[in-house]
């Protein structure tokens, strides 16, 4: 087999020249080497939810998307048909603060469809954790569904931190509202914030306090 030696160095080849005894050999010497890759794709993601309140596992997921995309957008849905406990201001308000030291993290609240608001702000995946199986029925439905509404858009699933995999909003207001300790839950602004909308005697101690700041 001829190889032409132009080609050697596109073959990872070298020409190598030996003397054995009287004779002068060529040897072909082979190198290591990296075929071109073309660069990875940059991905804008969108992370929906009501977010009432933000807990420590909303925080897990957030952080660990912020390494993944390149732009992670937390997006708030508005949804009329639910009385929310805190309004979708106080949950911007405390969310832009959370993930403040997250530079590729931005918060926006959105209404309709999330294939819709992923096509606004042009994210090609959505990202949604899953706590048990009970979790994974439901959004396998509608990831199943955003796939039909717009079959370009992911749905990347992550699983959360094994302290949080029990933890949901739900079970979060339930808790403080039959005044249970909710430490370690939330952040301790989402904390402060639930105690002042829900533990009378905290209102009492926080207005006892702006009252002899006056």
């Amino acid at each position: 087999m001829r190889i032409n030696e132009s080609s050697l160095p596109r073959l990872g080849l070298s020409r190598m020249t030996v003397d054995v005894g009287k004779q002068r050999v060529v040897r072909l010497r082979t190198h290591s080497f990296r075929l071109p890759r073309g660069s990875l794709r940059k991905v804008t993601a969108i992370y929906p939810g009501s977010f009432d309140p933000p807990t420590n596992g909303h925080l897990d997921l957030i952080e660990r998307g912020s390494h993944i995309f390149e732009e992670l957008v937390v997006a708030i849905l508005r949804n009329a048909d639910k009385t929310p406990l805190f309004s979708v201001g106080e949950r911007r308000t405390m969310l832009e603060y959370l993930t403040a030291k997250f530079k590729n993290v931005r918060v926006d609240t959105f209404d309709g469809l999330t294939v819709d608001y992923a096509a606004k702000v042009k994210a090609g995946a959505v990202l949604r954790g899953i706590r048990a199986l009970s979790d994974y029925e439901y959004e396998l439905q509608m990831a199943l569904m955003n796939r039909k509404l717009r079959p370009d858009l992911e749905t990347v699933f992550m699983m959360p931190a094994e302290q949080y995999s029990y933890l949901s909003s739900r079970l979060v207001r339930e808790v403080a509202r039959l005044g249970g300790d909710i430490s370690g839950l939330v952040p301790e602004i989402v904390e402060q914030r639930l105690k002042a909308k829900l533990d009378p005697a905290y209102k009492l101690q926080t207005r006892k306090v702006k009252v002899g700041k006056v």
